[in-house]
């Protein structure tokens, strides 16, 4: 075939297809991948979309291309701007290397399927959040960069239902298969709903309707249903047909494969612009996803009375008793309430957990509140970076952890219009708030609060303040031991919260024991091991590195106190320098580990554990650089080491004999079997202490077939933070199986703390702690677990262990607890709010004294006077000076020089990705192999992230030894932002 002949046909490929072409095309993004068109054609262009739209502006594009001679090359340039510029769909029609092979059929779902979309538009405009959605659809690739700056940039300039509008538009260009990834979007974003709606979940398959009905005229709503019933026929119809043939056999010659009378082109009519028929404010038009009736139960009603005033209160349930119901329906009176007044609420909902975020988000606030009102959800793991003011400026409600909005609030100093303040809010919910108690993010908020009303009373500054209420199941008692101490701490929360009451069920206490039931309470004590050769051995190598440290124990090895003690002289031994000291001390801590694992699960746990820590031990001391293996060990090392390499075959063999095993888990073996057998479909959790623990009691549950055989399926759930040994799980990670187990494909966790509060899991029917009891707070979060009816709560453990004494003073400090609420709602009024007035005004002048002892510190500390020091080999590392901030997060030294002192290596950690950074690899001391941090990649720029955990920081001046740290905030002096502009430049 000649030149002249293939340019014919591709210009004749072109008209053939230009009516589909002009549909799916977005002229902007291709435009500019596209090289052969002059400056002038493509202003002209650009010109023509922004007067007339972007088909009138892809139509032009095509004429230009077809009515113009065009330089060599410009098919295969136009074929790659296509899938450059994000509009692979429309080079799939015009490629030559692609062919036809798309079937027909295919294409005629996807036009249903974009039918279907446009028909429903209305209803998808008034319900859907578009920055959400669309960052979902970068994530899964179905969008482009530009797509999502597209969408969230019309959304800021004409608000949501436009964004939306635009989100839907730049969807339905986009090649098939998006539909059924875009339903699964709209459930993970909380729009199951619309979900439904579109896959006909939510129609009447049966024609129900009268024949008056269906042929009124005026009926649009009918019309309108009945349309979307034939969409979804047909859709129906055409998934037959697509299962009875291949996806990639060629199309049947009676088939119209060229695309000019596609349904795309017949639905001008359901344009997403707006013009459509149906127009989405009015009531009749288009069919709403229905919303749930808000009701509260009696007892409810009763807790929520004050709060219904305007008063500030705490809300005291069990677990599974509805306390966030009841907090939705606040919410909306609140919102209601000032409406009607002519004015408009704000309100927050804080959480101290990742996951509650969406939980509250899809099970509560937006099924119920929608109709009405705006709810979004903001939270740590968003992938892209939004400004939280503007979320907070946009949305009537807004759910978010409590350290997004603590950061806001510590970062307006500069008295910018963009600044948060507590007053912006008109209502803020507090979720688990017996944290308010602790000196933490919840603490730190409401004492923002506090000294504004104190402020108030004093009319200095006077703002508004919002209304507070705080939710809990168990404000606890603070280790009291009588009752007084009991009835100061509940009073302390109070005063944190500025709490007019805390509320409790008396009236119809009789319903709420009929809806919360205590689950049957269970004790397996199990004897101890009468021989522990594996343990045994363990305490001996410990006594060996003892004596080559020349110091002897305080503690009993595999205790608590044993590692608090050998904690602390982990830190001195890098304060002074004592290198033995401080990799001793790592060592020892690692056995009592072993040990302590030894005592919960199996030996061979315990055996793998330490295996894995001399194993990365080996890893770091023994890097290959440039090919050229260096040893980082010194003679603590060799020592080490070598009494590991010495024992490690006894310890395997010892922790092959099954008759020194665990009494423990036989315990357990037999509890988890009991309730799988008794009743079918058994869901429970087993509580556990740590992410060693819950590792291996998986791996031990995945090695026994009895539990195969009665259908359990097991899977742990641990928290998001790092960890050296066990790799994290994902915030990701933890919904997926948080899902799984509601969905009934795992029915039995092994987690941590972590599922200890908040989350809702009503299929729950029974629970273990195995060989774990800490406070009564837990207690009684771990127990209301448990709901379902005929429910269990087992403690599994040691005889002799104190576990079941432990158990008992928490049943006693509950008992306590509950008489300490009573006789503080019996208080008079007066004495009260003198207490609370008390207790408010010391905690102020508390909180000065210590940000006045900070603030000496910070001026005292130059960062350029302070070095930081490997916690290791105390190799100087870097000044203060050399260090910037990320997003008040990420601490990077941003010097060349820093490059020298350390490796790079694969990071042991979680890999985790997001818009603008990624964490990678690990960085080391190139002197003795210590972790020192992270690589991170920040902007396309690499920069090492670094740990405070991993150093010592001396001040050269004072000369008053070094000091560790566990987190940054707690470093006396303030570090700069990270200057991006100025760093690319001088690099």
């Amino acid at each position: 075939m000649s030149a002249g002949d293939l340019q014919q046909q591709r210009l004749e490929l072109l008209e053939c297809f230009s009516n589909r072409l002009v549909e799916i095309i977005q002229v902007e993004p291709v435009l500019d991948f596209i090289q052969f068109m002059n400056e002038a054609d493509k202003e002209e262009i650009r010109a023509r979309k922004t007067q007339k739209g972007n088909q009138a502006g892809a139509r032009l594009l095509l004429t230009k291309i077809t009515q113009t001679p065009s330089a060599e090359g410009w098919f295969g340039q136009f074929v790659t701007a296509l899938r450059e510029g994000g509009c692979s769909y429309a080079a799939q029609y015009i490629d030559p290397e692609a062919g036809h092979l798309m079937p027909p059929s295919l294409e005629a779902r996807n036009d249903l399927e974009v039918q279907l979309v446009r028909l429903l538009s209305p209803t998808l405009i008034s319900k859907m959040t578009p920055r959400e959605v669309a960052i979902q659809c970068w994530n899964i690739d179905i969008f482009t960069m530009d797509d999502l700056e597209n969408v969230f940039q019309e959304t800021t300039k004409s608000g949501e239902k436009a964004g939306i509008r635009e989100l839907l538009t730049r969807l339905v260009v986009k090649p098939p298969g998006w539909f059924s990834r875009f339903l699964d979007i709209l459930r993970k974003t909380g729009h199951e709903d619309l979900a439904d709606i579109l896959a006909g979940n939510d129609f009447k398959t049966d024609t129900e309707d009268s024949s008056e009905e269906s042929q009124d005229p005026s009926n649009v709503q009918n019309n309108t249903d009945n349309a979307k019933l034939d969409l979804m026929a047909a859709l129906r119809d055409e998934q037959t047909s697509l299962d009875d043939r291949d996806l990639y056999n060629e199309p049947n010659a009676e088939e119209d494969v060229n695309g000019g009378s596609s349904l795309l082109s017949d639905m001008s009519a359901m344009d997403l612009s707006g013009n459509s028929d149906l127009d989405e404010e009015d009531g009749e038009s288009g069919r709403r996803s229905p919303i749930p009736e808000l009701q509260l139960r009696d007892y409810q009603q009763e807790v929520a009375a004050p709060a219904l005033e305007g008063r500030n209160i705490i809300i005291c349930l069990p677990t599974g008793s509805g306390k966030t119901r009841v907090a939705v329906y606040i919410t909306r009176h609140h919102l209601d309430k000032l409406k009607m007044q002519g004015k408009t609420g704000k309100v927050i909902v804080l959480v101290n957990k990742v996951p509650l975020v969406d939980q509250h988000f899809r099970k509560e606030f937006n099924p119920f509140l929608k109709d009405k009102y705006s709810v979004s959800k903001i939270s740590g793991d968003t992938q892209l970076k939004i400004s939280f003011p503007q979320v907070v400026r946009e949305y009537d409600i807004i759910i978010c952890t409590a350290q997004i909005l603590e950061n806001q609030l510590v970062e307006a100093t500069d008295g910018e219009a963009n600044d948060l303040k507590i007053s912006d809010f008109s209502l803020i919910i507090i979720d688990e708030c017996h944290h308010t108690q602790k000196e933490g993010v919840y603490k730190s908020i409401m004492t923002r609060y506090i000294e504004q009303k104190l402020n108030n009373k004093k009319e200095i500054d006077v703002k508004p303040l919002p209304q507070i209420l705080g939710l809990t199941a168990s404000p606890g008692v603070g280790g009291a031991k009588k009752r007084q101490r009991a009835e100061s701490h509940i009073l302390q929360i109070c005063a944190n919260l500025d709490a007019y009451k805390i509320m409790t069920v008396k009236k119809y206490l009789t319903q709420l024991k009929d809806q919360v039931k205590d689950p049957v309470k269970k004790l397996e004590i199990a004897e101890g091991r009468t021989e522990d050769p594996f343990g045994c051995k363990i305490k001996d190598m410990m006594l060996k590195i003892h004596t080559f440290l020349g110091k002897g124990a305080t503690s009993d090895f595999g205790t608590q106190s044993y590692e608090q003690w050998i904690v602390q002289k982990e830190k001195t031994g890098a304060k002074t320098e004592d290198r033995k000291l401080r990799v001793c001390a790592e060592h020892l801590r690692k056995y009592n580990d072993a040990l302590m694992i030894n005592d919960t699960i199996r030996m061979v746990d315990a055996y793998n554990y330490l295996t894995v820590f001399y194993r990365g031990e080996k890893r770091k001391k023994l890097t290959e650089e440039e090919e050229v293996p260096k040893s980082k060990l010194d003679d603590t090392d060799k020592f080490l080491i070598t009494l590991f390499n010495e024992q490690q075959a006894t310890l395997e063999s010892l922790a092959g004999k099954p008759q020194y095993e665990n009494g423990k888990l036989t315990k357990l073996r037999t509890s988890i079997l009991q309730e799988f057998t008794k009743k079918r479909n058994s869901r429970g959790i087993i509580f556990t202490k740590t992410r060693q623990n819950a590792h291996a009691l998986h791996e031990w549950m995945e090695e026994i077939e009895k539990f195969k055989d009665v259908g359990i399926k097991a899977h742990y759930l641990i928290g998001a933070g790092n960890s050296s040994l066990f790799k994290p799980m994902t915030q990701n990670e933890q919904k997926e199986v948080l899902n799984k187990f509601r969905d009934g494909e795992i029915n039995l966790l092994i987690a941590t703390t972590v599922a200890e509060e908040g989350l809702d899991i009503k299929e729950c029917n029974f629970v273990i702690r195995y060989g774990l009891v800490t406070n009564e707070i837990a207690m009684v979060q771990a127990r209301g677990r448990a709901r379902s009816d005929d429910s269990t709560y087992a403690l599994v453990a040691h005889e002799g262990s104190g576990v079941l004494e432990r158990e008992n003073v928490n049943v006693y400090r509950e008992s306590m607890m509950y008489e300490a609420i009573q006789k503080v709602q019996e208080m008079p009024e007066e004495e009260y709010k003198e207490q609370i007035d008390e207790k408010q005004l010391q905690n102020i002048m508390e909180h000065k004294m210590k940000k006045m002892k900070n603030l000496g510190k910070r001026m005292k500390s130059d960062p350029s006077i302070v070095t930081f020091h490997c916690n290791t080999c105390s190799t100087p590392a870097c000044t203060g000076q050399d260090i910037q901030v990320i997003e008040s997060m990420h601490h990077v030294n941003v010097t060349d020089e820093f490059k020298d002192l350390y490796g790079v290596r694969e990071n042991q950690a979680l890999q985790e990705k997001c818009l603008d950074y990624q964490t990678n690899e690990e960085i080391y001391c190139r002197n003795c192999g210590q972790s020192w941090g992270t690589l991170m990649v920040h902007r396309a720029v690499s920069l090492p992230c670094l740990s405070i955990r991993n150093f010592t920081v001396s001040n050269n001046e004072t000369n008053d030894g070094k000091s560790t740290y566990k987190k940054w905030r707690e470093v006396p002096f303030k570090l700069p932002r990270f200057d991006y502009i100025k760093y690319v430049e001088s690099h």
